[in-house]
């Protein structure tokens, strides 16, 4: 598990985001930081949109 706090620093998750800005959020975080992993919840929905399989 490798936190990149830089990342973090600059990339904050809105506050009361919307699905879409969760969605968005949590693809770049996958990118550039891998302390943990996309919410079930989420993929959930992001494979129902057919964003990931």
């Amino acid at each position: 598990m490798n936190l990149n706090k830089a990342w973090h620093l600059k990339n904050k998750m809105p506050k009361n985001p919307t699905i879409e800005q969760r969605i968005k959020w949590h693809q770049e975080h996958a990118k550039n930081c891998s302390c943990r992993g996309i919410p079930e919840k989420l993929l959930a929905e992001m494979r129902k949109r057919g964003i990931v399989k």
